[in-house]
This record gives C-alpha cells, structure tokens and sequence, in this order.
C-alpha cells in the first residue's frame, strides 16, 4: 500500500539545474516539436540517436534517479506489456521462432522495440517537464504561449490554468486512491488475493468515494480562488516575468540539429 505514496507523478522537484532555468515556453516547445520529430524518423539509427537528448536530461536534471525511477517504473511496466503485444501481432519479416506457441517475426520485434522506444522517449521527457517546472511558471507559460487565441475570444488564462491543476491533481488523486484502499481493508477488503477476479472486483467498491472526493476537493478549490479575487487574466499582474536566455538557445540549436537529422534522413534514404 504505501507504494502509492511515493510515485512523483506530476510532483514538482525543486532545483538548480540546467532544466530548472530554462523557460517553460521552450519546453513546451520543445516537447511539442520533439514528439513531431520523434514519429517522423524511421531509420534504426536515427531513432536511437533521438533518445539521447530524453536520457541526457535525465542524468542532468539533478533529481535523483531513485526518485524518477519511482514515477516511471508502473508506466513503464505498461510500455513493457504493449510492446509484447504489438510484437507477436505484427506478422511480417522473416520467422524467427515460436514461444508459447505464439509466431515471433523479425518486423513485429523492431518495430515493438522502436515503439516502446519512442513511448520510454515521450514519458521522460513529459515527466521531467512537471519535475523541473513549477505549476506557477508552467501555467505562465502556457498562458504565454496561448495568448494569441486570446483575440478568437478564448479564455486562455481559465485554460492554462486548468491544464495545469489537471497535472498537478494527479499526486492529490493517488493520495486520495490511498485513503480510500486502507479504509476498504480496514472493513475486510482483500486487494493483496492472487485471484485476479477478486481484486479486479474489490477496486469497484473505489470508484465511487474516489470520484465524490474528487468533486469536493474541486469544489474547495474553486471557493478557494473565488474568495481570493481569482479572476481569470483580466487584468491580473505577474510577479515573475518570462524572458529567455541563452540556456534556451542551446535548447532550440539542439532542436535545430535534430531537424537537419530528419531531412538528411528523408534525402539519404531516398
């Protein structure tokens, strides 16, 4: 049970480093074009090389790697899973055997390797957005970022800062999940039985208080910004303000290098 208190999903880990300082607009943008580039490129190589900017921020984030493994390590496990499916789905190539009377072919193989290759990708780059930002800079940033829709009468500031509350929830959530599980057991729950009925039928009983509680945190939420003036981006000031700097040069070169990869790609393999 206390496993669920220590995934960092969503959490925002305070620091120093490199990805600390860079603005949250060129991450969000840089996520964004890199998700992009990412399912563009096709050849084995290049694909792999596409992965060394995800594990670089990794290692130089400054957040323990015990502490990120704690937040990846159940996404990761579903990674595992569906790459195992799409590897016996996939019949094509050449046969390279049988396990447990299911066809293993040499196409399904790669191509369940580069696509758990590219989710691992995207679930380390996304995570460290959270771990690095903090929700006050990453809903600036979106605002930012969204603000020329402003003039098609969208709310942006009512939007960013949902889609941040939505990210940030996520801790409060498994919390809540927490609470409710130990007090199902307390009344003779059985959520550890080897019997994947049993425990797949006592997890309905969490449904229901885990989404009554979840409306009435929102609700306490939303008095909460009510009675502290809250009015959207009408007219609201900043204490900080976002300005880029060469941190965020190297980000964009970085991205810049990465599109000239695809388009020799594109011309090297035609």
């Amino acid at each position: 049970m206390d496993r669920l208190t220590v995934i960092p999903i969503g959490q925002y880990y305070p620091g120093e480093s490199f990805l600390h300082r860079v603005d949250p607009r060129t991450k969000i943008l840089f996520i964004v074009a890199y998700v992009i580039l990412l399912f563009l490129v096709r050849h084995p190589l290049m694909i792999i090389g596409f992965s060394l900017p995800p594990l670089l921020a990794v290692i130089f984030s400054d957040i323990p790697l015990s502490y990120q493994w704690k937040a990846y390590r159940g996404i990761l496990l579903m990674i595992l899973l569906f790459g195992l499916f799409q590897m016996f789905y996939i019949r094509e190539g050449f046969l390279l055997g049988k396990i447990f009377g299911l066809s293993l072919y040499s196409e399904g193989v790669k191509e369940a390797a580069f696509t758990a290759l590219r989710l691992t990708d995207l679930l380390l780059l996304t995570s460290l957005l959270t771990f690095t930002t903090s929700s006050i800079a990453l809903t600036e940033g979106l605002e930012r970022l969204l603000s020329p829709f402003s003039r098609l009468g969208l709310p942006v500031g009512e939007i960013a800062l949902m889609m941040t509350i939505a990210i940030r929830y996520i801790p409060t959530l498994l919390e809540e999940m927490e609470k409710i599980m130990k007090a199902q057991m307390a009344r003779g729950a059985d959520f550890e039985s080897r019997n994947l009925r049993k425990r797949v039928n006592a997890l309905f009983p969490l449904i229901v208080p885990l989404f009554v509680n979840s409306f009435r945190r929102a609700e306490e939420l939303a008095l909460s910004m009510e009675a502290r003036g809250y009015r959207g981006g009408r007219g609201r000031t900043r204490r900080y303000t976002l300005t880029f700097t060469h941190r965020d040069g190297w980000v964009a070169f970085l991205l810049l290098l990465m599109g000239i990869a695809l388009i020799g790609e594109r011309v090297w393999l035609h």
